[in-house]
């Protein structure tokens, strides 16, 4: 049943093309969140709640503002 060894080695594999993608994921995932959290928010506000337009798109730009300055990327010294 053991069949013959393939050409993979155990670590010795470039998986720096994974980690990138993977990062990028996280990051494209992160953002998405954030859009949709506003989004809901914006239209539970208007329809729900009945706040009004003005008073929905204040909160989720708000929302979306803070969530911009939370979740962006933080430069770390000397890079």
């Amino acid at each position: 049943m053991a069949g013959k060894s393939g050409d993979y080695h155990r670590g010795e594999m470039d998986v720096h093309e994974q980690a990138r993608t993977y990062t990028n994921f996280l990051a494209a995932y992160k953002w998405c969140s954030l859009g949709l959290a506003a989004g809901l928010l914006f239209f539970a506000l208007l329809f729900a709640v009945g706040v009004g337009f003005m008073g929905s798109a204040a909160t989720a730009v708000v929302v979306l503002a803070v969530g911009i300055l939370i979740l962006r990327d933080k430069k770390k010294p000397g890079h």
